[in-house]
């Protein structure tokens, strides 16, 4: 995906986080998730966008200056250290990144006016509320709008940010095109395991599974190499 087309991600519309991290382990892209503990704000929330770094040092002025080089359908990504004595974004940063077109906001830390946040319907994420703001600011790092933490991962304007219901996913957007038509064969085959399913036909039938355990135990196959062999996506 180059600069031109980043901002058409309609080929992630339909591509789940549990496809695109499927579709990364096939190619051999490191798979880069988010902690476990963000979660959406609601339900059936999805976000598809370049990431926007900011990193919080006690002041909203870093993400007012991230929206001054943001372009619209980008991710705010906010790092505050994964924090859990204050909240770093509440109602007025988020009607903010609305306002300015973004897609959603990513945080690394905790966030506040639950209410208001659904309110509003920005797609957020976060490590829970609480409702205390930040104490007292510290000076702002020179690299504060050049890349933001999520875990132990980094996270630059080089990287796409897709959310879903089962968490968030950084994936290389020098990559994402490839990443796309992999998650999308995955997703295709899946569904065509669950049709089948449906119309009768169990799971270890359409993976030949007394197959592989007679070629197990003959050659000492993993079940990854027998799926791969038969065209099978159940695991990755």
């Amino acid at each position: 995906m180059s600069d031109t087309d980043v901002h058409d991600l309609t080929a992630f519309d339909s591509l789940t986080t549990a496809h695109l991290a499927d579709a990364c382990m096939r190619l051999g892209i490191p798979v880069r998730v988010a902690p476990a503990e963000l979660a959406p704000l609601a339900p059936g929330m999805r976000i598809a966008g370049r990431a926007r770094p900011a990193r919080h040092s006690g002041s909203v002025d870093v993400f007012l200056e991230a929206l001054e080089r943001a372009t619209p359908g980008e991710v705010l990504v906010v790092d505050d250290g994964g924090r859990t004595d204050r909240a770093c974004v509440g109602d007025l940063v988020a009607l903010e990144v609305a306002r300015a077109g973004l897609a959603g906001i990513l945080i690394w830390g905790l966030h506040r006016d639950t209410a208001e946040l659904r309110e509003i319907g920005l797609p957020v994420l976060s490590a829970g509320a609480s409702p205390t703001g930040p104490a007292a600011a510290l000076p702002q790092p020179a690299d504060a709008l050049e890349r933001a933490a999520c875990g132990e991962h980094d996270v630059t304007a080089a990287d796409l940010v897709v959310a879903d219901d089962d968490g968030a996913i950084f994936l290389p957007l020098a990559d994402a095109s490839a990443i796309a038509r992999a998650a999308a064969a995955i997703r295709d085959t899946e569904h065509r395991q669950a049709a089948a399913m449906r119309a009768g036909t169990s799971l270890r039938e359409q993976m030949a599974f007394g197959d592989y355990l007679r070629a197990r135990d003959e050659r000492g196959i993993t079940f990854r190499e027998h799926l791969r062999a038969i065209g099978g996506a159940i695991e990755e």
